[in-house]
């Protein structure tokens, strides 16, 4: 079969287009044909190996899974003997990084309990969108946010890709969403459903006055001091990317900070969740969400794609087409 490959750390040039042999699924896993995938920020991290934190999970010295793609959607091949959930020819989607990723290639395995049924009527592009980032950003709204109804809630990187789906989850419970974007990204965000859209580079939310009971910080900087400064008197500030300086600040001062006053202030390192991509599923079935795909790629394209999101101005998602 064909995958790309990278048996170095490097820039996007290190990936290469190789045969290899088809996997065969252990007893819980399937074999799944992939139909598409997509590029998260975080595939960059472990195809060049920075920052430097991320190889103590992709491998010291050289990447411990020789092909990237935690995204995927296909159908179901063939079935390990102990699979009872899924069948050959289901139509399935999910993130497989716990199972080793894989889904840059034609045909990958994982195991049962992370994939899910895809509706039949979303595509497979947009289910190879969904489970990286907007379980990401469930998981921020809702497990860390505790997100309720009417709340007034600000997404700082409303354009990017776990931004987009931000917006619209954060719809979905009925939030009153105040977006903040470039001043190219604003008919994105509105027609992402935003409420209220700022222009960083005309605004600097931080001193407008407002407060807000929750704000996701999805990409752009500013300090937890600026965030902290922003929330309601029983406001949450949850980080889900940004620079080294936000990270630092959200795991090591954040729960410090946390202890003075009502204020709580934290980051996320999301978790892959079966119940909640069931719930995404339908929330796509719907229309509550749906993925905004800039572009997509053939996977004998996967350069370009890595290249592009490398430049850090991508829009919602990047999408490989495997077949």
């Amino acid at each position: 079969m064909k995958a790309v490959v990278y048996k170095k750390y490097g820039p996007p040039d290190t990936l290469q287009l190789e045969e290899v042999d088809k996997p065969i699924p252990k007893d819980n896993e399937v074999l799944i044909e992939v139909v598409a995938s997509s590029v998260n920020v975080a595939d960059l991290g472990m195809l060049t190996g920075k920052p430097f934190v991320v190889r103590f999970f992709s491998g010291l010295f050289k990447p411990k899974n020789p092909i990237l793609g935690s995204d995927v959607s296909g159908i179901v091949k063939s079935i390990g003997k102990n699979v009872s959930s899924l069948k050959i020819g289901d139509e399935v989607f999910g993130d497989i990084y716990d199972s080793g990723a894989g889904g840059y290639a034609e045909y990958v395995c994982a195991a049962e309990n992370l994939l899910v049924l895809k509706p039949s009527s979303i595509t497979f592009e947009e289910a190879a969108a969904v489970p990286v980032a907007a379980v990401t950003a469930l998981q921020a709204l809702q497990t860390k946010g505790k997100i309720m109804a009417k709340q007034q809630v600000l997404i700082n990187g409303a354009s990017g890709g776990v931004g987009s789906f931000l917006v619209q989850i954060a719809k979905s419970f009925g939030a009153e969403v105040t977006a903040v974007c470039s001043s190219r990204n604003i008919d994105m965000a509105i027609k992402l459903g935003a409420d209220y859209v700022i222009d960083y580079t005309k605004e600097d939310f931080t001193k407008n006055k407002m407060k807000y009971d929750l704000i996701i910080g999805a990409n752009g900087f500013h300090s937890i001091w600026d965030y902290k400064r922003s929330l309601t008197s029983r406001g949450k500030y949850v980080m889900t990317g940004g620079t080294g300086v936000q990270m630092f600040q959200a795991i090591v001062l954040a729960p410090f900070l946390s202890i003075i006053g009502k204020k709580k202030l934290g980051s996320l390192a999301a978790k892959a969740n079966k119940n909640d991509l069931t719930f995404l599923a339908q929330l796509m079935e719907t229309r509550k969400l749906v993925p905004y795909i800039e572009k997509a790629y053939k996977l004998s394209e996967i350069i370009n794609a890595f290249k592009y999101i490398s430049e850090g101005h991508a829009k919602g998602k990047i999408v490989i087409n495997i077949k």
